[in-house]
């Protein structure tokens, strides 16, 4: 596998050697000096360019960045609708594992990509001194944030609303209906929660990282030997005792979030857990 230097070193010099191609930034977790570095992290690259036509018109400028597995060009796809507007990016997997997520921007749209940048950015290249301030790239719209009042009862509401749909699903026997808002809402409400938690305990200056990858370091042990449980969807008896492990971790932590904001945890959770458990039952007895 080709090394960072060596990668940076490649990306830079194509770019220094195309008059096209006049700023180059680096963007994401290459960026940010609190995710620890590892082979997986996608060199997320920018060149500013002032022909941007005259790249698409054909694939083969890019085999000079290595032979590629596989490549996928967002903005070209019909099942996908584009996002980037002007833009236009490869992403690109490397026969000796790297990948490269390189996108094109027209020159004028500098200002507009700072402008939505996340704060996650490095100038590699400015030929033409584009940027006139320094950027210094940082992680801190990723922080945890403390929850207002309102935030704190959404959460709550969602989270108990929706763990009615998987308790639907599982007496319809419908797995995939189930699985589905345990997974996307319940759980996503329950890891939020324990976020809020961590950042009153801790201060909201960090990050968990993308899809809280970061959450067990912060856990105690026997809470993060729970969550993982609740991963164990395999079985329609297997998402029942996920879902109630979700309302057991999910009252722990909201009941001290509640506490340190000054709010009040809904009563309406003992109605739920009741109604959860009464269709469990049920269940149970019909196919005694």
């Amino acid at each position: 596998m080709r090394t960072e230097q060596q990668m940076m070193n490649m990306i830079l010099d194509y770019a220094k050697h195309d008059a096209r191609i006049k700023l180059v930034t680096l963007e994401g977790s290459r960026t940010n000096k609190n995710i620890p570095r590892d082979s997986f992290q996608d060199y997320d690259i920018s060149y500013f360019v002032t022909d941007i036509d005259s790249f698409k018109e054909n694939d083969h400028w890019l085999d000079v960045f290595g032979e590629r597995l596989i490549m996928q060009k967002p903005e070209d796809m019909e099942l996908f609708p584009p996002e980037l507007g002007n833009w236009f990016s490869y992403l690109m997997l490397f026969e000796d594992g790297n990948r490269l997520d390189l996108t094109l921007i027209p020159i004028n749209e500098v200002k507009e990509y700072f402008n939505k940048s996340d704060g996650l950015v490095k100038v590699l290249l400015d030929k033409d001194e584009l940027v006139k301030s320094e950027v210094v790239a940082n992680d801190q719209r990723y922080w945890i944030k403390k929850p207002t009042a309102g935030e704190f009862d959404d959460c709550c509401n969602e989270f108990w609303w929706v763990s009615t749909y998987v308790v639907k699903g599982l007496a319809r026997r419908e797995f995939l209906f189930a699985v589905d808002h345990l997974h996307e809402i319940v759980r996503n409400n329950l890891l939020r929660m324990m976020s809020w938690h961590i950042g009153l305990k801790k201060g909201f200056n960090f990050s968990l990282g993308k899809n809280y990858k970061f959450i067990h370091h912060y856990l105690p042990n026997e809470d993060w030997d729970s969550l993982l449980t609740t991963y164990e969807e395999s079985s329609y008896q297997n998402i029942w005792r996920s879902l109630f492990t979700c309302y057991e971790l999910f009252r722990k932590y909201s009941k001290y979030v509640a506490e340190s904001i000054g709010c009040t945890y809904p009563d309406y959770d003992k109605a739920i857990s009741k109604y959860t458990q009464n269709i469990y039952e049920l269940l149970n007895e019909e196919r005694d």
